[in-house]
């Protein structure tokens, strides 16, 4: 299947990110096509297109804007509705929206306008994560371009639409890239998850009508606009529709971020990459970062798309491949997983707070060789007081790499007792650079 380059048609354009850059590639003819019809004319046509939220769960962006109340409150007034991007891409193996947003940052803003008005929004959030300084800075940029050439602000492209974008930049916690944490910790409120319903839809941001879309899924929506839903279709499968950005990390010869069809599957992204290191194969990988279930090279056909990926028992998810070679040892990998998911726990549920931090530990006896063959039944018994009885998805996030890795390593977990990890770890290079940081 060939790659269908999109967002990354013109990165290697000397400036992408301009608004002069942009314009020449097509850029706001979406926009002027969207203000020339009725918001749910805008609706209907991401709905026919079939687009599905790039950010994890592959919900239907269509669906989700039409949640949004359009009818007066009882007292008949009308609560303002508001559009809020997550820019909070911080799960392991994760790194699609960052390069997106540094290269191309109009294209989201050109979604984020059209976005606005299907839903009847005056004011939209951008919520980026604190630490990528140069993204911050290029988005402000981008923002106070649009605003120059009136593509924000007041009476847009003389349509009467009016918009404000405000980029917001977050303190570097993981547990904010779920929705309702993020709203919160928009508010200035400790960033937590919220108990529902409602729904963001109902009562969101600032208690009012609120949709929350990943910025892949907002920076897809000017191309549909562009070119129709059909030419959407024309890509995809029939379910799955479209393009995406395929993030392969790991042990490839080419690591990068690969513009294909949704379908596509890792042996063929696998050749566009060079395959895996020389002088190795593949062991395991994850379809979607860390928190998706992993697999092995029985995959390697697998389609990857939403139904695809999920027949086989794992999720799409962000579409972090994070490919592992036969030097990783796959107990280490999920040890540092497991660190990453306690020391990002909010505390807020029980079932998080104390079994994160539990399965660290007993993580952390097989690597030293002081566990039993019992801990293994203690590490599934605890993912499984964890995953699904948690506030929101990190609980789900934590157990499921444990839950998977020993269904198809059993063997390899079972080698650590009673003398550790067996592996030469100064064959691999993906923890070197976490040791050489520790020494």
């Amino acid at each position: 299947m060939p790659l269908a380059p999109y967002f990354s048609r013109y990165w290697d354009a000397p400036e992408s990110w301009t608004l002069q850059t942009y314009l020449a590639d097509d850029g706001y003819v979406g926009l002027q096509n969207a203000l020339a019809t009725e918001p749910d004319t805008v609706i209907s046509t991401v709905l026919d297109a079939g687009l599905r939220g790039r950010g994890g769960a592959g919900f239907p962006t269509g669906r989700k804007w039409s949640f949004i109340p359009q009818k007066p409150e009882p007292d008949g007034t009308m609560k303002p509705h508001y559009l809020v991007v997550n820019a909070d891409e911080s799960e392991p193996g994760t790194c699609k929206d960052m390069p997106l947003m540094l290269a191309t940052p109009h294209v989201l803003i050109e979604g984020i306008v059209i976005a606005a008005y299907a839903i009847r929004a005056s004011h939209a959030f951008i919520y980026l994560r604190g630490e990528v300084v140069p993204v911050l800075r290029r988005l402000q940029a981008a923002v106070a371009e649009a605003y120059e050439a009136g593509y924000l602000g007041r009476d847009i492209l003389g349509s009467g639409f009016n918009l404000d974008v405000v980029v917001h930049a977050g303190a570097g916690a993981y547990i904010c890239g779920e929705e309702t944490a993020l709203l919160d910790s928009l508010e200035g409120r400790r960033g937590q998850p919220r108990l529902r319903p409602p729904f963001p839809a109902v009562a969101g941001l600032y208690a009012c009508p609120t949709v929350v879309n990943n910025v892949e899924s907002i920076a897809t929506v000017p191309s549909i606009l562009l070119n129709g839903p059909e030419w959407f279709r024309s890509m995809g499968s029939e379910k799955s529709p479209g393009f995406t950005l395929y993030s392969l990390s790991g042990h490839v010869t080419r690591p990068g971020q690969y513009e294909a069809p949704l379908g596509i599957t890792l042996r063929e992204l696998l050749e566009y990459a060079g395959g895996i290191r020389e002088g190795h194969t593949l062991k395991f990988w994850t379809p979607g970062g860390s928190s998706t279930p992993i697999l092995t090279d029985a995959q390697l056909d697998m389609p990857l798309d939403y139904e695809g990926v999920a027949a086989e028992g794992s999720m799409l998810g962000t579409k972090a491949l994070q490919i592992f070679d036969d030097t990783t040892c796959v107990v280490r990998a999920v040890l540092r997983w497991s660190e990453f998911y306690a020391h990002e726990s909010c505390g807020k549920c029980t079932p998080c707070r104390e079994g994160t931090f539990w399965l660290v530990q007993i993580m952390r006896r097989l690597e030293d060789g002081t566990a039993t063959e019992n801990d293994l039944d203690r590490l599934l018994d605890i993912s499984d007081n964890i995953v699904g009885k948690s506030f929101c998805a990190l609980g789900d996030a934590a157990g499921t790499p444990i839950i998977s890795s020993i269904a198809l390593f059993r063997d390899e977990y079972l080698a650590h007792i009673p003398d550790g990890c067996p592996f030469d770890h100064s064959r691999s290079t993906i923890f070197a650079r976490t040791e050489e940081v520790a020494r």
